[in-house]
């Protein structure tokens, strides 16, 4: 587990980088989290991370055919936004769980 602080809030995350508690997220959260991977969030980015807390939130499972679908990005926008691993970047800089299919 680690601790960082951000705007003077302390915010915990477990040993893979996810928030333990997710409603600590903030848009300030993400951007240091997608920092830390050398990624800068834009508008666009924020689009799909809110996509993704609104579906969480309401129970449904995430997988990256549905996000493709979902008309805020096609799956070749969201590997633009998040390389290397999207739907499991995505997920962390939204402050959501890893998703079960995100290895």
């Amino acid at each position: 587990m680690e601790d960082l602080t951000i705007n003077g809030q302390v915010v915990k995350l477990n040993d893979d980088g996810y928030l333990v508690d997710a409603s600590q997220w903030t848009k300030d959260v993400a951007k240091l989290l997608a920092e830390r991977d050398d990624i800068e969030l834009t508008e666009e980015h924020f689009k799909v991370l809110e996509y993704l807390r609104d579906k969480y939130n309401s129970g449904e499972a995430l997988s990256i055919r549905k996000v493709g679908n979902s008309g805020v990005v096609d799956i070749k926008g969201l590997y633009r936004l998040f390389p290397g691993g999207p739907l499991k970047l995505s997920s962390k800089y939204a402050g959501i769980c890893k998703p079960t299919s995100c290895v």
